[in-house]
């Protein structure tokens, strides 16, 4: 699998990355068949977080890590700073966040990880104290990289800023992982012309828009599928209306006319997007991974590539948009 930088840092993983948000609710021999196609196709960049299955989803790839894949051969991604409080949904203080990564890097049995990522913006601690922890966790060695995750524009913006403002003294933000797909663009109002304009790599999550761009959800809701369960149903049930049907008929058009898939389609679309450097790719099972990674060989024509950028644009008015022109 081709690998790419993670912005302009030294970092290299590869251009699809395997996604573990299930994986506290996935038996362990369903995480080691994923796991095992993934890296034998090449794919190193694996991306957690420590409220994944309440940390079941990193203490499963620790396991997996000890007797399946060599930890040496994976760019392990993990984040911080979500918490199961109704009152606080996200903690950035210096002592959270630190305790945080010691108790990550427990559950994964590994001294560090390659890229540490903020979970969300918390409002209720100063930036710089948040960015403080990427300092020390990157300067004692427990993480090798540090990222950002659903921060807006001016949050992305503010937060890389800071951090190039003392060179050699601060880590620099390597990536911001952000929603981003056919049926999801937002991002690029504000967030993806700063992470391009700072050397911020993007990591797309839920690049197959929820599962919807694959198509499974055209006639009905498979009841094997995540729409179709009560877990998940409330994820999936925001990209089920018109607008989204007529990007997944577009979608669907474009692989018949490439006599390809649709997954094949939404996933080489956001893979090679500007600024982007590795849609993340939940998998349910080695099956639909194995087609999610067969995207490796294809590269979409201008023509559809245009056509599809057409039926799904967002609406961007002011001040999105070169006030001259509106």
């Amino acid at each position: 699998m081709e690998q790419r930088h993670l912005g302009r840092t030294g970092l290299r993983v590869s251009r699809i990355g395997l996604g573990t948000l299930t994986w506290g609710h996935t038996e362990e021999t369903d995480a080691a068949d994923l796991l095992k196609v993934f890296w034998e196709a090449g794919g190193t960049l694996v991306d957690t977080a420590d409220v994944y299955g309440d940390g079941e989803a990193e203490y499963l790839l620790g396991r997996l890590m000890e007797r399946l894949v060599p930890r040496r051969d994976l760019v392990i991604a993990t984040k911080a700073g979500s918490v199961p409080d109704p009152e606080r949904r996200f903690d950035g203080s210096r002592g959270h966040l630190l305790a945080a990564l010691d108790a990550s890097l427990a559950r994964l049995g590994t001294d560090h990880v390659d890229l540490w990522q903020l979970h969300a913006f918390d409002p209720g601690t100063p930036i710089d104290e948040t960015l403080h922890a990427l300092d020390v966790a990157v300067g004692s060695g427990r993480a090798r990289y540090a990222g950002v995750s659903n921060f807006c524009g001016w949050q992305l913006a503010k937060a890389a800023t800071w951090q190039l403002a003392v060179p050699g003294a601060r880590t620099r933000i390597a990536g911001t992982q952000m929603e981003y797909s056919l049926l999801q663009r937002g991002i690029e109002r504000e967030v993806l012309p700063a992470a391009l304009d700072l050397g911020v790599g993007l990591l797309p999550s839920s690049p197959l828009g929820r599962g919807v761009l694959t198509g499974k959800y055209r006639k009905s809701t498979p009841a094997d599928s995540r729409g179709g369960s009560d877990h998940m149903a409330p994820f999936v049930a925001p990209y089920l209306d018109d607008a989204a049907a007529r990007i997944v008929d577009a979608v669907a058009t474009a692989a018949d006319g490439l006599a390809v898939s649709p997954l094949q389609v939404a996933l080489a679309w956001v893979r090679d997007r500007p600024g982007v450097t590795a849609p993340i790719v939940g998998a349910r099972n080695a099956q639909q991974l194995t087609a999610a990674l067969s995207v490796e060989t294809l590269s979409l024509p201008d023509e559809i590539c245009q056509a599809l950028d057409d039926v799904s644009a967002p609406v961007h008015r002011y001040p999105d948009h070169d006030w001259s022109t509106l």
